[in-house]
């Protein structure tokens, strides 16, 4: 009986743990499928993180260094623009430079019109100038602004005050009506040799009467070339040429002046006299018309 019952015990026993077995292994094996698939997950779900992290690294290493290809053609892109913008830079001041140095040289014989706003400059071309030749009718208009213009009449006026006190033509007089005698001689040598010599014969001769200043060089050298204007001066086709014009023209006018003048006045010395003033008064006034922009620039300081 006791062992009946101890084996009866035992099945009971055995029968509670197989119940309590077979109740318990669902839940362990359904715990050990869910433990395997949880990491396998993660590590799934890991995977995309870890794939943005790496392109997103991925994309600024490219943004901080772009690729070598990229910046050759960049760099080169920079390099093509370059050399077209270095010598434009370069260019630059050389060619302020060259127009700076061609505006100092207009300036230096810039030749105005008026000297001092009285003395008529109507003939005179700034130095590198070369305009073309006159025609007659612009000639005869500078021969008549030279003739009547008010300047010419101050200094018929000035030079006949000077002969009338020298006595320069005794049987003229003295005093005001002497001094009226002068003044109209005067006043007719002048307008009648400034149409022989700027008008009549440079239109006959197809010479340029006008005064082409030098601006540059020395001084002798550009006083020789001032005072030689009077013998050379060029022509219609920009040649230089033996200035006939100048020469025959003031002969002409004091050939014409013995026919108003005294008779003391018409002798041969007396008509050599008056002819070399007049020579010389235009050689002096090329000289002064050569160097006045000088003057005016650097004694006056300023503009001529």
């Amino acid at each position: 009986m006791p062992k009946f019952q101890m084996r009866e015990r035992g099945y009971s026993l055995r029968i509670f743990l197989s119940l309590l077995l077979i109740s318990f292994a669902p839940r362990l094996f359904a715990q050990e499928q869910s433990s395997p698939s949880a990491p396998l997950a993660s590590s799934q779900s890991a995977e995309p993180a870890e794939c943005a992290d790496t392109a997103s690294l991925f994309t600024q290493t490219q943004q901080q260094n772009p690729q070598p290809q990229q910046s050759g053609q960049s760099s080169g892109a920079n390099n093509s623009k370059q050399p077209g913008t270095k010598p434009t830079q370069q260019g630059a001041p050389a060619a302020n430079q060259g127009s700076n140095q061609n505006q100092s040289t207009q300036s230096a014989g810039q030749q105005p019109k008026r000297i001092l706003g009285v003395m008529p400059n109507f003939r005179a071309v700034s130095a590198g100038a070369h305009p073309p030749p006159p025609t007659p009718k612009e000639a005869f208009l500078i021969a008549t602004q030279n003739s009547f213009d008010y300047s010419a009449f101050v200094f018929v006026g000035i030079t006949s005050l000077i002969a009338e006190g020298t006595n320069a033509h005794s049987q003229l007089g003295k005093g005001i009506a002497g001094y009226g005698r002068y003044y109209w001689r005067g006043y007719v040598d002048k307008t009648d040799g400034n149409y022989l010599v700027i008008f009549a014969l440079p239109t006959v001769f197809h010479q340029d009467e006008r005064y082409y200043a030098m601006g540059e060089g020395g001084f002798w050298k550009r006083a020789f070339y001032s005072a030689s204007r009077i013998a050379v001066t060029p022509s219609y086709h920009g040649h230089n040429s033996f200035n006939i014009s100048e020469l025959l023209g003031r002969g002409i006018a004091q050939g014409i002046s013995v026919a108003y003048y005294p008779s003391k006045s018409r002798t041969p010395g007396a008509l050599a006299t008056k002819y070399g003033y007049a020579i010389g008064r235009d050689a002096l006034t090329n000289v002064f018309r050569e160097f006045w922009p000088d003057i005016a620039k650097h004694v006056l300081h300023r503009n001529p």
